[in-house]
């Protein structure tokens, strides 16, 4: 019977700690949190760590003026684009919509404005959102 109880117990134990799986709004607010800690590292300053809501991959592709593949050669277009605060302005995601493609891939359609105090460049952007690791990053990114 002691068996019978421990083993019941262990089940119960491994059924307690196993996790659930995410839900849409869940996955969804994550997403969010990503966008948000890249708003703040940008107008920080910060490109490196902007950098880290993407997959730091050298299949992170990234599409603007032309087609780009990694993450260090994505890194290095903003540094050099973006070489000075100025240039970096202040900016601001708005964020249309965000799509669930499948369990651990959403899509995530919205408006990105600089504040600069020349002009004010926006334009519309696509990301792909894939779980890596447990964490939401970027996998995919064009931006007109």
């Amino acid at each position: 019977m002691q068996s019978f109880k421990n083993s019941l117990f262990l089940l119960l134990m491994v059924i307690s700690c196993t996790s659930k799986p995410e839900t849409d709004s869940e996955a969804e607010a994550k997403i969010r949190e990503v966008l948000i800690q890249q708003q703040t590292a940008w107008n920080e300053g910060n490109l490196e760590k902007f950098m880290e809501g993407y997959w730091k991959s050298d299949s992170l592709q990234f599409i603007g003026t032309s087609i780009r593949y990694g993450w260090q050669p994505t890194l290095d277009n903003y540094k050099k684009n973006y070489s000075t605060r100025e240039r970096m302005g202040q900016l601001q995601f708005d964020i249309w919509q965000i799509v669930p493609l499948a369990a651990d891939a959403y899509l995530l359609t919205g408006k990105y404005t600089l504040f600069r105090e020349s002009d004010q460049p926006s334009g519309p952007f696509t990301l792909i959102f894939k779980k890596k690791n447990n964490e939401w990053v970027i996998v995919y990114d064009h931006t007109s």
